[in-house]
């Protein structure tokens, strides 16, 4: 296993500044580029002023913001780039965009170097295949905003050495974070577990079952820091769609989006930052409850009036169930991923399997039904969960479900 000394980032926004950001704050060298030297040198400002938040914060004095800080350089240029150990790309979410960073990365670093792809849903395998060192290729997604969230999805392409898995895997954790390994597969875990409850939220709100508020509020009323809603307009509509037709493309109908996500985009509500998302931010938008009822009449959907937050979350357990019958990863991984990822409740279990366990995979069997009478195909419950229900595998009330309980 090969140990990281220096580490590169290439792209330099919110999610590149982050991750050099966090890499220095660990003690370790690193080295930031951007496309010229103005954005180098703003990149530069972004991660000086999350040093002196630490320190107004009183969490690190001035004295180590500075040494910290000297660890990180900005460039406008690849040569600085010839000693690096790990080049992590954090650059515009389009394949061929990140499989040009790698192809050019290659006339300028060291034959041992890892290219780690900070990609949330595209092929990494893909992007092995274009370069010349396939088996030091990996995914290592850090999740918004780096420097607070724990977790990071470690990623291996079909092509990937166990050396390359394992050095990111210690490599993550010098860093303070949470590694979870990840089988390739569409939206990885987090992503793809998440998107199937925000998908199932627009859904219930085109179809009228409640308002965006209403729905946000049942989620936070459930546990959640904020509501599906909420969380798509941080986050940004734009990348949340981009991620939903992905899915689409990847799983078929059972995850086939909502379509007034696309009617959000069309009319350029891309969320928070673009001053009006499913919410008005100050842009004046019509509300989207009028927006679902004009797309209801074009599409001939009847409105439902009834709405069930066990909805959303079946669909999200459901997701987790597929992710581990697949084996993308484990029970463990795939609750501590959703947890840590999405500030999944810890007081409903802290992951969507041990709440299943908890209500009783039973349960969760005769709701997935019920809801497949209603709302159709991607409430099919997956073998695995039959299987477990037919061995008697109930969860928490007969000791032993996705998790065992003592």
């Amino acid at each position: 296993m090969a140990y990281i000394y220096k580490a590169g980032v290439v792209g330099g926004g919110t999610m590149g500044s982050g991750i050099a950001y966090v890499i220095s704050y660990s003690g370790i060298p690193v080295v930031l580029k951007e496309i010229d030297e103005e954005r180098a040198q703003k990149a530069y400002e972004t991660i000086k002023s999350l040093y002196e938040s630490r320190v107004q914060k009183g969490r690190i004095t001035e004295d180590e913001a500075e040494r910290r800080l000297a660890l990180v350089e900005v460039t406008s240029s690849y040569e600085p780039f010839s000693d690096v150990d790990i080049v992590i790309e954090a650059v515009f979410e389009d394949l061929e965009t990140k499989i040009r960073v790698f192809q050019e990365l290659e006339n300028y670093v060291p034959e041992h170097t890892i290219f780690a792809t900070n990609t949330s849903a595209l092929s990494i395998t893909a992007m092995a295949s274009a370069t010349k060192r396939p088996d030091k290729v990996i995914g290592m997604h850090f999740f918004y905003p780096a420097p607070v969230m724990k977790l990071v999805e470690v990623i291996p392409a079909l092509q990937t050495s166990e050396e390359t898995v394992q050095t990111v895997i210690e490599f993550s954790e010098s860093l303070s974070k949470i590694p979870i390994r990840v089988e390739e597969c569409p939206g990885f875990l987090v992503n793809r577990i998440l998107m199937a409850y925000m998908n199932e939220a627009a859904w219930a709100l085109l179809e009228g079952e409640a308002t965006a508020q209403e729905i946000d509020n049942a989620a936070r009323e459930f546990g959640w820091p904020m509501g599906p809603f909420t969380l798509i307009d941080e986050l940004g509509v734009d990348v949340g769609v981009k991620v939903a037709h992905i899915l689409h493309e990847g799983y078929g109908e059972r995850m086939k989006p909502a379509p007034i996500l696309d009617v959000l985009i069309k009319e350029g509500r891309f969320g928070k930052k673009a001053g009006a998302g499913v919410y008005d931010y100050g842009k004046g938008v019509r509300p989207i409850e009028e927006i679902a009822e004009e797309m209801r009449k074009e599409l001939g959907i009847q409105k439902r009036n009834s709405f069930d937050y066990n909805r959303l979350m079946i669909a999200m357990i459901n997701e987790a169930i597929l992710v581990l019958q697949e084996k993308v990863s484990s029970a463990r991984d795939i609750d501590l991923g959703m947890l840590a990822g999405t500030g999944f409740p810890q007081a409903k279990g802290g992951g969507p399997l041990m709440y299943a366990d908890i209500i009783g995979l039973d349960e969760v069997l005769r709701m997935s039904l019920e809801f497949e009478k209603i709302y159709g195909w991607r409430f099919h419950p997956s073998y695995l969960l039959k299987k477990y229900v037919d061995a008697g595998w109930l969860g928490k009330k007969t000791g032993k479900g996705f998790f065992e309980h003592v």
